[in-house]
């Protein structure tokens, strides 16, 4: 069979992703395995997808490999995937799947960006192969790489796929923001809103909305535009920035992020869906914030979004929203919309970015925030000796929260334990285990407010 790998990592031949796919070339010599270098060339591709059309077009398969980055796939497989997409390449009907190795942060909202794709291109998709990036060097590891392998093959002897329901999308039609003739006067505050964009037409339903959210809040704003900013690529995976925190590449860009954006007191950002993602030249930005490394340095400041598009249909990039918003301990004031009613989205948004700065509001981070923390916990600490300034940084702030440090914990649970297995013990006491686990409550309120056996509740 012949198989097209697009290589989605910057790196081309050194992608660590990519070794999984020379290691099921030399498993499964009777397959031939053609790599396009994909993000590493993007910048020829965009100038002549000739060579990406021979590939795909000679191709009876395709494996997407790639590593994970930002919650989704690199800033160059997004740009591939727009220029496919624009190339007009009939690939319906052929058999894809998709190779991603990281730590698993969010891999399973990069594989979905994926899978979207390559729905959108009519193909048949079979679940990928979602490891780790030292699954390949471990028995297990290579064990479940060929597996998956072969229930690709089997799925496509089979004449079976995914077929996962998709529902259809909803119909769409920006529906126009009113801009106000006179803006709202502005408080006397130094807050300060910066509106993050990739827009240039100034006369599309997204700058409408940046325009009536800018006349309408009561705070200074100022607009970046990403596509006027001088990026001379996506982010390269090459962890100069480890130690130092700066970015290899001589355009500026990190002195700017940390001067110009993260000293904001508020961050918008205004995109249009497009591709089931926010853009590619948003990607490459979002990429090239990782001269910040793990650090959440945006901690406690208030976010919001101004989303031209059909946003409800976009189940993925919804959960990416939130969860960029928990793991890095913001509080989403509100998306705006221009899919029905975008003048009532805009003035919540503005309310709610008061009520944040007016009372210092920052949510506690649900499970898309702990869960992707302890992942970033444990992979700093066990490369901090390499990931210096994001160990210096996690050690300051106490992200080393291991439960094993927690003794009188782990002892208090031993006696608990002791107790549940005793059923002399567990007759006596009966009912009073559950005042024991209100107790600290009933202490609080006691200091608190004093003698109120049941407080406010009727």
């Amino acid at each position: 069979m012949k198989i097209a790998v697009i290589n989605g990592s910057p790196k081309g031949k050194n992608s660590i992703t990519l070794q999984t796919v020379k290691y099921l070339s030399l498993r499964y010599p009777e397959h031939e395995f053609r790599v396009l270098h994909a993000a590493q060339i993007i910048k020829l591709l965009e100038k002549d997808f000739s060579r990406a059309r021979d590939i795909l077009g000679e191709a009876e398969a395709v494996i997407f490999s790639y590593p994970v980055y930002t919650f989704l796939a690199p800033y160059g497989l997004h740009r591939f995937f727009e220029l496919l997409h624009e190339s007009g390449i009939d690939l319906r009907g052929k058999y894809a799947t998709q190779i991603s190795t990281s730590k698993h942060f969010y891999d399973v909202t990069a594989a979905r960006y994926v899978e979207d794709n390559v729905y959108d291109l009519g193909m048949r998709y079979v679940s990928g192969l979602l490891a780790d990036m030292d699954d390949l060097l471990t028995d297990k590891g290579r064990v479940e790489c060929e597996k998956f392998f072969e229930y690709f093959l089997y799925s496509i002897s089979a004449g079976i796929d995914d077929k996962r329901r998709i529902p259809a999308p909803s119909e769409y039609a920006p529906a126009l923001a009113t801009v106000p003739a006179e803006a709202t006067p502005k408080k006397e505050s130094d807050k300060d809103i910066v509106i993050i964009t990739d827009e240039v037409d100034k006369s599309s339903s997204l700058y409408r909305m940046i325009d009536a959210f800018s006349r309408k809040v009561g705070y200074s704003t100022r607009i970046v535009n990403i596509s006027e900013y001088n990026l001379l690529g996506g982010c390269i995976g090459c962890f100069s920035c480890a130690v130092s925190s700066k970015c290899v590449y001589p355009d500026g860009f990190d002195k700017f992020l940390r001067e110009e954006i993260q000293c904001a007191d508020a961050i918008v950002y205004a995109f249009t869906v497009k591709n089931h993602s926010m853009g590619s030249r948003f990607k490459m930005y979002d990429d090239r914030n990782f001269c910040n490394g793990h650090r959440t340095v945006t901690v406690g400041m208030p976010i919001g979004y101004l989303i031209s598009g059909n946003y409800t249909d976009e189940e993925n990039l919804r959960l990416v929203v939130e969860a960029r918003a928990s793991v890095g301990h913001n509080y989403l004031a509100g998306i705006a919309t221009d899919e029905r009613c975008p003048d009532e989205e805009i003035d919540a948004l503005i309310k709610r970015l008061e009520f944040a700065f007016d009372n210092k509001y920052v949510p506690p981070q649900n499970f898309l925030g702990v869960g992707g923390i302890k992942i970033f916990r444990d992979l700093i600490y066990e490369m901090r000796g390499m990931m210096r300034a994001d160990h210096k940084f996690y050690k300051k702030n106490g992200f080393y929260d291991f439960p094993q440090k927690r003794w009188g914990r782990s002892m208090a649970m031993y006696l608990v334990g002791f107790l549940l297995s005793n059923d002399k013990i567990m007759k006596k006491i009966k009912g009073k285990m559950n005042e024991g686990m209100l107790m600290p409550y009933t202490k609080l309120f006691k200091k608190t407010f004093g003698d109120t056996p049941d407080g406010g509740l009727k």
